[in-house]
């Protein structure tokens, strides 16, 4: 089993390769379901047109401009953001899986689930999509498989400008809503309470859904505070 480290702002980041270990099979189960859960839940946002998450109003914005579904277009985004590897970031199964099962499991939810009316269904909707997604960012990010594209770019461009991880998130996040608003996607209360609770629900459910170390080394980002590195992988 191989290991890298770096520093970035006196914090350690550590990326075990390799695939071993007691607790590989609940990993593996967490990270899949946590990423399905986490398309699904996206798709749920939009279904309610309240608003979406940052990078969903950019995906929204850019299948709009294209003719693409939200899946496919999140998909190519996802790819496209795997560029940051050469910011000396190491992408493991979480980042690959990341880019292609939120896309399908999108779409697919989106096929399933029919267009609502009525702030009766609309804002129930919402909340559960805000919910799961953050259920959903706890079960991936615990399972310890490396950082998603989009949390990648942001721990890179942290190493590379030496900023803050917060200060380098807030500008990514503000970059993706506004293009994504100038190019049609839904920005909306949905996004203020996504925004504002987040945070909250992601360390909730990486209590949650924490998994013990195999004692061999794990994957950690950002030290001991993973909840720093959300951003939606």
């Amino acid at each position: 089993m191989r290991q890298s480290t770096s520093t970035s702002g006196g914090r350690t980041l550590s990326i075990t390769s390799g695939l071993r270990g007691r607790h590989l099979p609940r990993r593996l189960l967490q990270l899949y379901a946590g990423l399905a859960l986490y398309g699904a839940s996206s798709a749920l946002l939009v279904r309610a047109g309240l608003g979406l998450e940052p990078w969903g109003v950019l995906h929204q914005g850019l299948a709009g401009r294209t003719g693409l579904t939200i899946g496919v277009v999140s998909i190519i985004v996802g790819a496209v953001l795997l560029l940051w590897i050469p910011i000396r970031q190491k992408p493991g199964l979480g980042t690959v899986s990341n880019v292609f099962v939120i896309g399908i499991a999108m779409d697919g939810t989106l096929a399933a689930v029919p267009d609502v009316h009525g702030l009766g269904v609309r804002i129930p909707l919402m909340a559960a999509g805000i919910v799961l997604n953050g259920a959903a960012t706890g079960l991936y990010i615990s399972a310890r498989f490396g950082p998603g594209p989009r949390d990648g770019l942001m721990t890179g461009l942290n190493r590379l400008t030496g900023r803050s991880i917060r200060l380098v998130r807030t500008a990514i996040e503000v970059a993706v809503v506004a293009t994504g608003f100038l190019l049609g996607g839904t920005v909306g209360a949905g996004t203020v309470v996504y925004a504002l609770s987040i945070g909250p629900l992601a360390q909730l459910f990486l209590r949650v859904f924490a998994i013990p170390s195999d004692g061999g080394g794990s994957t950690v980002v950002a030290g001991s505070s993973p909840e720093r590195a959300i951003l939606r992988s």
